[in-house]
């Protein structure tokens, strides 16, 4: 039997980083999955969760065929036919009506076409086509970031290469190598080179490794730090005038906000020293061209929200870092270099009139608990996992008349809410394609579909075919219906055939640094330092900042390790590997806090607040400051502890193409020994 080699993508979705993987055959037996060394983003490289995809392959977790559950608070299952579960939701379906209906998904519905949107889109068209309630998952990640940097107008991003190439100081905001892998090698080369790499975190993070500065910042505070920089910037009058006078709103607005928020305010608020934030923003100023790189999703919760971005986005218009190689923001959770794009298949314009739930975490758990959503399905999503005060969404999902999730493993939403799951298909299974800053990259089929799983767009057709919802799936084939999506000028109008003859990869047309035209997307067309925009939202005009206040001492904060991403593969527990390297959940804690409570390293916890308790290991270290507790994110019960309070009105939610309407998610705890 002949052994054979395809290309795919790495199936963890951690975006910036997407990595490329080599998977080798024989038949249809999975031999090996390796590093793609051709690979122009990943040059090879596999993290700790990459090297254990192969770990989902012929998992005995894995669920292969529908499952119902036989009644309602009993962890008792029916194995169920494709036809006795398809009946059994569209009747269902049918009977409360298309508004009554709502459509999640999240990252596991992407893990073949992220950044392409294919089967974003699929779901989407059909809940536009029939009618029902449809939401962006944006709003649980990056989306608050988004419209902090948006409002400024700075939304697309300069690439890795870029940076190692061009600039000579690299501001690592909130981000860390956990979810920039692929571009901290740049990081170094930018380093070898001679540019200066300062790191900004609540904890000391593995990417603090490769900087000349660490600065260690209260959770909730980034607003402070970068307002205060931008009072020194214009007080010591190092400020590039002639991009301000050319590319930019509001300046002498902005001026006179900032006049007292001194390093000597900020020092107090953040735990940064005055000296310190004053050395930080002279050197942005002078050290040019200078690269911000700011986390995508957990530098956006809690006490920072959108505050963060809209007042770190003002930096490099202040000083003239845009437009120019090696300036403006580097590669971000859910952004787009400038030139790329791929095709809308959501069908969005024939979405029938009706009342639609908005875009906003808080209002989707509101329209369960009035009965406004009374039919709730999921695909790729542990929605449990994700949505914050997840005692009161439980609460909410048990109100329904039917939850289905679509996915590959048990998970905590599917034992604790499900009513039916659908078995879905895995990465190799399926055709797709998925893309970086700067490519798109070609995940071709590889085996054939264990067990009973289904592509999701069988699923979408079974249903509308039994709702009688016509046009969910126009193409002849997976490949045409690729195809639709990638014939878009910035791709080239690559297919999939043309993707293959040139080993699985095309390059975007787009412009490696930001804003080369000096077009920003605001109402202006500039830089907006004051946003009328964000005033006829009922939002602050100028970059703000307010003080988090809460009920408990400690201040919860989030982030990634290696061995874990959100709520994949339940939680990383059905991959052997992962699940080995972190057994339990480790909330980081300085030895201060620690030793206040009585906690030496390694005893159990309980973390506490108002809304809920979460176990875990306490791990003791010098890497926290006082007053802050870290953990990684997307543990079973940890968002039960979360703010689920909306932070946006809903004048703001349309704003951009991409969702806003994430919750707070902070969270003020204390913690005991257990």
């Amino acid at each position: 039997m002949s052994r054979r080699t395809i290309t795919t993508m790495c199936p963890m979705n951690c975006h910036p980083t997407l990595c490329g993987m080599k998977v080798t055959l024989e038949g249809d037996e999975l031999v090996s999955i390796e590093g793609n060394e051709d690979h122009p983003d990943s040059q090879g490289f596999l993290c700790m969760r990459g090297n254990a995809a192969h770990e989902i392959v012929g998992n005995p977790a894995r669920i292969l065929h529908p499952l119902i559950r036989v009644a309602r608070g009993r962890d008792e299952w029916h194995r169920a036919s494709w036809e006795e579960a398809m009946d059994l939701i569209a009747t269902r379906m049918d009977a409360a009506g298309a508004q009554r209906v709502g459509f999640w998904q999240g990252h596991g519905n992407a893990v073949n076409d992220y950044h392409i949107g294919l089967k974003r889109g699929l779901v989407e068209r059909f809940a536009n086509l029939w009618g029902a309630q449809t939401w962006n998952p944006a709003m649980i990640c990056w989306g608050l970031g988004g419209f902090g940097f948006g409002i400024t107008g700075i939304l697309e991003t300069t690439t890795k290469e870029d940076i190692s190439a061009c600039s000579d100081l690299v501001i690592l905001w909130g981000a860390n190598s956990a979810s920039q892998a692929n571009t901290t090698k740049h990081i170094a080369a930018a380093r070898q080179r001679g540019a200066r790499i300062v790191c900004i975190d609540v904890r000391r993070t593995e990417m603090m490794a490769l900087a000349h500065e660490k600065i260690l910042i209260r959770p909730g505070t980034d607003a402070a730090l970068a307002l205060a920089m931008m009072q020194v910037i214009i007080a010591e009058g190092l400020v590039d005038d002639a991009f301000i006078a050319a590319h930019t709103e509001g300046f002498d607005e902005l001026a006179a906000h900032v006049a007292d928020l001194t390093p000597d305010w900020a020092a107090a608020e953040t735990g940064v020293a005055a000296e310190v934030i004053a050395a930080l923003a002279r050197d942005y100023a002078t050290r040019k061209p200078g690269v911000i790189i700011a986390g995508g999703s957990s530098l956006h919760k809690g006490g920072n929200t959108w505050a963060a971005a809209r007042a770190i986005s003002c930096l490099p218009a202040l000083v003239g870092n845009l437009g120019k190689p090696g300036t403006g923001f580097g590669p971000r959770h859910g952004a787009r270099s400038h030139g790329a794009g791929v095709n809308d298949i959501s069908a969005a314009d024939r979405r029938p009139p009706g009342r639609y739930i908005p875009n906003q975490m808080e209002a989707i758990i509101a329209g369960l608990e009035d009965g406004a959503i009374n039919l709730f399905l999921s695909f790729g999503s542990n929605v449990l996992s994700c949505f914050p005060d997840a005692n009161r969404m439980r609460a909410a999902l048990a109100k329904t008349d039917l939850v289905v999730l679509y996915d590959l493993f048990m998970s905590q939403s599917a034992r604790e809410v499900a009513d039916v799951i659908l078995p879905s298909t895995i990465w190799l299974e399926e055709l797709g394609a998925k893309a970086t800053n700067t490519h798109v990259y070609l995940s071709d089929r590889a085996l054939p579909i264990a067990g009973e799983a289904r592509p999701l767009h069988r699923v979408m057709l079974d249903l509308g075919a039994r709702l009688g919802v016509d046009d969910i799936y126009p193409w002849a084939d997976e490949e045409a219906a690729l195809n639709a999506v990638l014939d878009h000028p910035a791709t080239g109008r690559v297919t999939v055939a043309s993707l293959r003859e040139n080993g699985g990869m095309a390059a975007f047309r787009i412009s490696p640094h930001a804003y080369p035209t000096h077009e920003y997307p605001t109402p202006s067309g500039k830089v907006e330092f004051a946003s009328d925009r964000a005033g006829a939202m009922g939002l602050p005009r100028l970059p703000t900042w307010v003080a988090a206040e809460g009920d408990y001492p400690l201040s919860l904060a989030q982030g990634r390790t290696w061995a874990h991403f959100h709520g994949f593969y339940d939680h990383a527990r059905a991959l052997p590997s992962l699940a080995a390297k972190e057994p339990q959940p480790q909330l980081w804690l300085s030895p201060g806090d620690a030793s206040a409570r009585r906690v030496g390293d390694g005893d159990p916890i309980r973390m506490f607040n108002e809304r809920g308790t979460f176990t875990a290991a306490a791990r003791v270290t010098r890497q926290m400051p006082d007053g802050a507790v870290w953990i990684h994110d997307g543990w079973p019960g940890l968002n039960a502890l979360t703010d689920g309070a909306a932070v946006l009105p809903e004048a703001a939610l349309d704003a951009f193409p991409f969702s806003v309407g994430q919750s707070n998610y902070g969270a003020w705890v204390e913690v005991a020994r257990a």
